[in-house]
C-alpha cells in the first residue's frame, strides 16, 4: 500500500428535508416566544428519523397512548403533570419542574396537564401529538398535530 486514501463517495439524502430552523443555531427562548398556542408543538430541530419539538402547556391534554415509541419530556418552564395508566387501570401522577426529565414508555396512557409553562419533547417524526389513540373528545386547545416548522 502506497498510503494513498481511496475517495469517498458522497450519497444525496433522499429524505424530508431538514427544516430551516434546525440548519442554524435555535435560541429555545426566541423560539418559543414566537407562538403563544399552547399543546400545538413546534419543530425546532430533527435528529436523524426524530423531532425535537417545543410547546407551551397549559390546562389539560388527553389521554392517549402511543403504541410503538417512548415519548421524552424535559421542562423548559413552570410545572408539568403526567398522569399515567397501568395495564390494571390504576393512575398515578408524576410531578415535572423546570429541569426535570420523563419519558413515557410506548403504550402507556398517558395525560399531561399544566397550569402554564413550556416542554420539549424529543420523539419520531410523524409522531401524533394526540398519540394513536385516545380518549374522548379532544380539547379545543390541544392542537392534533405532527408538528408544526418554527417560523
Amino acid at each position: 500500500m502506497n498510503g494513498a486514501r481511496k475517495p469517498q463517495r458522497i450519497v444525496p439524502m433522499t429524505k424530508t428535508p431538514v427544516p430551516q430552523a434546525a440548519q442554524r443555531p435555535v435560541n429555545l427562548a426566541e423560539a418559543l416566544a414566537s407562538f403563544t398556542d399552547v399543546y400545538s408543538p413546534r419543530i425546532v430541530a430533527r435528529v436523524n428519523d426524530y423531532d425535537v419539538r417545543i410547546a407551551h402547556t397549559g390546562g389539560e391534554h388527553v389521554w392517549h397512548v402511543h403504541e410503538d415509541t417512548d415519548e421524552f419530556f424535559l421542562v423548559l418552564d413552570g410545572r408539568f403533570d403526567i398522569a399515567l395508566r397501568d395495564a390494571d387501570g390504576g393512575e398515578r401522577t408524576v410531578e415535572l419542574r423546570k429541569g426535570d426529565v420523563f419519558v413515557v414508555p410506548r403504550g402507556t396512557e398517558h395525560k399531561p396537564s399544566s397550569d402554564g409553562g413550556s416542554i420539549l419533547m424529543f420523539e419520531p417524526t410523524g409522531t401524533a401529538s394526540t398519540g394513536d389513540r385516545h380518549e374522548g373528545e379532544i380539547p379545543g386547545h390541544v392542537d392534533s398535530t405532527t408538528g408544526h416548522a418554527l417560523d
